[in-house]
């Protein structure tokens, strides 16, 4: 632990408030909810960008980009191996609204998931517990917030843990936001709506119905 003092305070109240806020939003319902999350989303920026980090701290720069792009194959083969399972356990299905838009947005939307996992949560935790630490309490909290998807929970628990150590390896989001993507997409159609509510989460996932 590095980090004293006022520093450590600091970081332990942008915790309880990012995280705080977060499942604050998770669980308002829908009205609310679509005009808050983008407040949310501002707010934790700016948190982070409160401390002017560089491009290549926040893992948005050249560093690390070229060694880490072997992650969006990896992910491709395992989601590969999911479709080929789920087709042959009869749990494939379409998926709602796919097309080319909502598929980027969702792949944008798991670009700032790894954006908040890392450059916000990480990178605190890290200052207050280590660097090994960190990481499973880090994935505790990214699982808790899909909640209550317990398949999501605990998928998010274990793409979690790899994802920040992957991050801590070598600094950059690029790959590990595509390769989310790649496999929340491949959940959304190998698992059945019926566990996951479509990959909803908080009221969302208590209010879906099919």
């Amino acid at each position: 632990m590095s980090d004293t003092g006022p520093g450590r305070a600091r970081d332990v109240l942008e915790l309880m408030v990012g995280y705080g806020l977060i499942v604050f939003v998770i669980w308002m319902p829908a009205h609310p909810q679509r005009i808050l999350s983008p407040v949310v989303l501002v707010v934790t920026l700016g948190v982070v960008l409160a401390r002017s980090p560089s491009r290549s701290e926040l893992g948005f720069g050249h560093h690390g980009l070229v060694p880490s792009l072997w992650i969006i194959p990896a992910a491709a083969v395992i989601a590969l191996l999911g479709v080929l399972l789920a087709k042959r356990l009869g749990t494939l299905h379409p998926f709602s609204n796919g097309n080319v838009q909502h598929v980027m947005g969702y792949i944008l939307w798991t670009l700032y998931q790894q954006f908040l996992l890392n450059d916000y949560f990480l990178a605190r935790l890290t200052r207050l517990l280590g660097k090994e630490a960190a990481v499973p309490m880090t994935a505790v909290l990214f699982a808790g917030a899909h909640l209550p998807s317990y398949w999501l929970a605990l998928a998010t628990l274990v793409w979690g843990a790899i994802s920040c150590v992957l991050f801590q390896r070598y600094r950059n989001l690029y790959a590990l936001g595509i390769a989310q993507g790649v496999l929340g997409l491949c959940f959304a159609v190998c698992v059945p709506d019926a566990l996951h509510h479509h990959l909803r989460v908080g009221l969302g996932y208590v209010h879906y119905r099919q």
